[in-house]
């Protein structure tokens, strides 16, 4: 699947979007890998509170699935004015 990272996030990573094969089911299991990955990724995900997250492109919890999603995109909050 894709992840996407956007604003602070991608700056974190250090990558917008990234090709990753996982054996998680939901978000929260994919976040997990990937902190596990670097340090670069535990930082960026540290704060899951300051973080939203679409699957396949509709905003959603980190509870939700991601079985058979095509992509996860990882964003801070919007906001409008």
């Amino acid at each position: 699947m894709d992840v996407l990272y956007f604003a602070w996030v991608r700056e974190r990573i250090g990558l917008p979007k990234e090709r990753v094969e996982t054996a998680a089911g939901t978000v929260a299991e994919l976040v997990a890998e990937l902190s596990a990955r670097e340090e670069r990724y535990a930082v960026a995900f540290s704060d899951l509170t300051a973080l939203r997250v679409a699957v396949d492109q509709d905003l959603t919890d980190f509870d939700a699935s991601i079985v058979g999603a095509r992509e996860v995109a990882f964003f801070p909050p919007m906001t409008g004015g």
